[in-house]
């Protein structure tokens, strides 16, 4: 009888046993699930950090720029008569418009503003520092005579390396007359990504512009009466290709003529490069 018992609670004690060898199972596996999906949200939180990171650090539409975009989509809208559709399939070719307009209006000068000192417009560069000669192919006929190619710091030269002008040294300067007689709101200094650069310590760095009024009568003897400082810029090279420097309207009247004195450039001792766009770009934009 004894045995008989023994032999019972041996099976009881074999089964209690095995159920809980199974519960241990079962919470192991359980636990190796919730450690997976534990990693799996950690990542999925690292993620999301790192998409609200950039989603921060990206330019977002203003009030005024969302404002400004709801009204072209309207009236684009009117105009285009986009009457069917879904409205995102409206959006869409409303938004794609405006955006070809835009990129259109840059492509006319990079810049999407008028440039009162382009060459083929009529602007003209009348007189400027010693021009970096390799070749003796040029003999100056006076203490500011104008180099037949100083004219490339006003002309585009869409990207081409070696379409420039070099001034000699470090620093000099460079007077233009303006198409015609304005109020300057902004000056940009412009110059083509680091990837396509050959030399970039050729750029100018520390500007000064200076502005005055000459009339047809005026004598150019009489300049230094007549102008004043613009204008103070640092060209950084680590910045945007198409640096624009804007001007207090109330600091100038009306003027046509520009001095822009480049006082360093970014450390070649030789000369200086000066393109309107090219490998080392500058673009002078007096916008009115």
């Amino acid at each position: 009888m004894t045995q008989v018992q023994l032999d019972a609670m041996g099976a009881k004690v074999d089964d209690v046993m095995g159920r809980f060898r199974r519960e241990l199972t079962r919470i192991k596996d359980a636990s190796g699930k919730l450690e997976s999906e534990l990693r799996e949200l950690v990542a999925r939180t690292e993620n999301l950090n790192k998409s609200l990171g950039a989603l921060g650090g990206s330019d977002l539409l203003s009030k005024e720029e969302y404002d400004l975009f709801l009204e072209g989509f309207k009236r684009v809208k009117s105009v285009k008569g986009f009457g069917g559709g879904s409205s995102l399939d409206v959006i869409t070719a409303v938004a794609r418009e405006i955006v070809m307009k835009e990129i259109e209006k840059h492509a006319a000068d990079g810049l999407g503003r008028v440039d009162y000192a382009l060459g083929p417009s009529g602007a003209l560069v009348v007189r400027h520092s010693k021009a970096y000669i390799c070749k003796r192919s040029w003999i100056p006929t006076g203490p500011f005579s104008v180099h037949p190619d100083a004219q490339k710091m006003l002309e585009p030269s869409f990207g081409e390396p070696g379409k420039c002008f070099a001034l000699n040294g470090s620093s000099g300067f460079v007077e233009i007359k303006l198409k015609t007689g304005i109020i300057p709101e902004a000056v940009t200094l412009e110059h083509v990504a680091k990837s396509v650069a050959f030399d970039r310590s050729t750029a100018p760095r520390d500007c000064r512009v200076s502005v005055w009024f000459e009339g047809l009568e005026d004598k150019p003897s009489v300049r230094d009466e007549r102008m004043f400082p613009l204008l103070e810029f640092t060209y950084d090279l680590e910045r945007s290709n198409a640096q624009t420097f804007d001007i207090d309207v109330s600091d100038s009247g009306i003027i046509n003529m520009v001095r822009l004195d480049i006082t360093s450039n970014h450390g070649n001792p030789d000369y200086t490069c000066v393109y309107r766009s090219g490998s080392m770009v500058m673009s002078l934009i007096m916008s009115s």
